[in-house]
């Protein structure tokens, strides 16, 4: 009897012909592109357009009670994205990868109508983004689970890394043009924000449908409706337990004693590890819990969701840095910081785009080990030399830094995908290509939340004396000035993060700033006094979060080495590499001989010495 846990022999894929091939690659790489570039873009454009869209809507995000609106604002697409994309990539196996990556752009394309016709105003306006916000993460997780199984698809293993690496590369520095997109947009009209979307979304649509064509041979199967609930409601209370605990419980500054995140943490955990159990019962399941007895395929999940993590990490921290400090120290007013910190981290993006499809290109031919561990070492170094830096620092060593942060994702995130979507069967690329997408967005939402409270802490243990004097000494009463301190540092973290003056922000409650004298309003609302009151704590808070960064990238690197070198899976026949199920295997292991890029290798067992991508983990 064979295995239900192992994965069944793939069906060779049809072959196409040269000509017709080589032209469709390029279509494929061209539309999942456009595609992914929009879903990731959407990801990170409210970030920057945060304080006009609740302008627009008539609501205050930092008042007490409309912090919960703000958070799932940005981690309600993130969210979903993380649960839903493993599921929707099984579902591209089942019934056609290209087939599910249509119906994302349309899923898409209408809630990005739906956010920018928002009629309501309030509370009720702020629940309608929110709602059409996660149906708009829905559409964006058939783009995600689906785009590099397609790519995988239609390009051979030789070119696999730069198709994969040109992809990858626009998704991840898509989170980045968000930030300035989002800035120019919101400048104009809070509702362009989601008005761009519609164009882009109504021409990729059309052009998918007419161009876009199934390559790999789909399988009918049973969905795992067990896996897939199981799995929805653990990834999904430990991510909304996560968000919870950034905000303030009872007298703490953050969350993490209360009973539901606590409850919420331990029931997700428990959920996760019965869907694990279960995957492995089960004979079609959603999550391919054998796929993780290849080397190549495990590690660079894992690696995978440690960048995931650092670099989540960094695009905050490098937001509130800009926008709670460098700009209004360098003139700029709190209400024009988010456009020009989008500006500002250019070079961040730029090093993205330079690296990636490089590393792609020259991961194909020499081996993705190397390049994916030296990217994250990279990308641990410039966090060092951040670390080292100023709170006020000088601008061309800032961009310098920021630049080689991102080439060392760029390095890292093109071989990456190409050693996790080259490892696997062809006909599981789908369920792949959900799992590695599932690790990287689960890694931004849990980078949220780890590092906030990192910050919110590292705050919490020197703003309060600090930000108690500094009110004493602009003649702010001594009794108000103490209970502002000891207020919960996430208002103000918050409030530097979207650019609202976090000083106006906390004494317009209180109706002090009405009977201070002109000249003591004039300074405590002013460009300077907020970034000189808060750097020191802020720079504290800082090193706690560069410093776990680090830890995490470090670690990165070190589980990607654990890989093994450069490996191919395709389908019998085809002469390449084959890992997967090899009967004449000693004791039923997957094995392959590795294969160098473009070249072929005889399949059979390998020696225990030789390390290959297929070995078991």
């Amino acid at each position: 009897m064979p295995d239900p846990r192992m994965p069944d022999p793939p069906m060779p894929d049809p072959p196409m012909p040269d000509r017709a091939s080589d032209r469709y690659k390029w279509i494929a790489l061209s539309n999942t592109t456009l595609g992914i570039t929009m879903a990731t873009i959407d990801a990170s454009i409210v970030i920057i357009a945060m304080p006009a869209i609740f302008r627009g809507i008539h609501l205050n995000p930092v008042a007490p009670g409309n912090v919960s609106y703000l958070l799932w604002m940005i981690i309600g697409y993130l969210l979903v994205t993380a649960v839903l994309v493993v599921t929707l990539g099984r579902l591209g196996d089942i019934y056609g990868r290209v087939r599910i990556y249509n119906l994302g752009f349309v899923v898409f394309t209408a809630a990005s109508i739906a956010l920018s016709l928002d009629p309501l105003t309030g509370s009720p306006g702020a629940r309608w983004l929110i709602g059409w916000r996660i149906v708009q993460a829905f559409g964006g997780a058939m783009l995600m689970a689906n785009a590099a199984a397609i790519l995988t698809d239609a390009f051979p293993a030789r070119q696999r890394g730069m198709a994969l690496g040109i992809n990858q590369i626009s998704a991840i520095s898509g989170q980045l043009i968000g930030l300035l997109l989002g800035g120019l947009l919101a400048a104009w009209d809070w509702r362009a924000v989601f008005w761009v979307n519609v164009p882009i979304g109504v021409f990729g649509t059309v052009w998918a449908y007419r161009s876009l064509h199934e390559i790999a041979t789909t399988r009918r199967a049973r969905i795992d409706w067990v896996g897939n609930t199981t799995f929805a409601l653990g990834a999904g209370l430990l991510l909304v337990a996560i968000t919870y605990g950034i905000q303030p419980y009872g007298g703490h500054p953050t969350g993490w004693t209360s009973p539901f995140v606590l409850g919420g943490i331990a029931a997700g955990i428990a959920l996760l590890v019965a869907f694990c159990v279960l995957e492995t019962k089960i004979a079609e399941p959603m999550f391919r819990m054998s796929l993780f007895r290849i080397r190549a395929f495990a590690a660079g999940n894992v690696a995978s969701l440690l960048g995931a993590i650092a670099r989540g990490g960094l695009q905050f921290m490098l937001i509130i840095w800009l926008q709670g400090i460098w700009l209004p120290l360098h003139g700029y007013d709190f209400t024009d910081t988010p456009l020009w910190a989008g500006i500002y981290l250019v070079p961040l993006a730029a090093g993205f785009l330079a690296a990636g499809p490089v590393s792609g290109y020259l991961s194909d031919r020499y081996g993705q080990r190397l390049f994916a561990s030296t990217g994250l070492l990279v990308t641990a170094a410039a966090f060092t030399g951040l670390l080292f830096l100023p709170v006020d620092f000088p601008y061309l060593a800032f961009a310098l830094l920021i630049f080689c942060a991102g080439a060392g994702s760029g390095l890292f995130a093109s071989p990456n995908t190409s050693a996790i979507m080259s490892s696997v069967p062809a006909s599981y690329r789908g369920a792949a290509s959900g799992m590695r997408a599932t690790f990287q967005n689960s890694g931004m939402s849990l980078s949220i939340g780890i590092f906030f409270s990192l910050m919110i802490a590292g705050l919490a243990s020197t703003l309060p004396r600090t930000l108690g004097s500094g009110l004493r000494a602009q003649g702010v009463p001594a009794a108000l000035a103490a209970h502002l301190a000891s207020l919960p540092p996430v208002s103000t973290l918050f409030a530097s993060f979207l650019g609202i003056n976090p000083i106006r922000n906390l004494l317009a409650r209180s109706g002090e700033l009405s009977r201070l004298p002109a000249r003591n309003v004039a300074a405590l609302t002013g460009k300077q006094y907020f970034p000189h009151l808060i750097s020191g704590p802020f720079h504290h808070g800082l090193v706690i979060v560069f410093s776990a960064a680090i830890a995490m990238s470090v670690a990165g690197a070190l589980v990607s080495l654990t890989r093994g070198r450069q490996f191919y899976y395709d389908a019998p026949g085809t002469g390449e590499a084959l890992a997967g199920s090899a009967p004449q295997a000693p004791s039923g292991n997957y094995a392959a001989q590795p294969a160098a890029a473009g070249r072929a290798a005889t399949p059979g067992p390998a020696p225990s010495d030789q390390g290959g991508g297929g070995d078991l983990a």
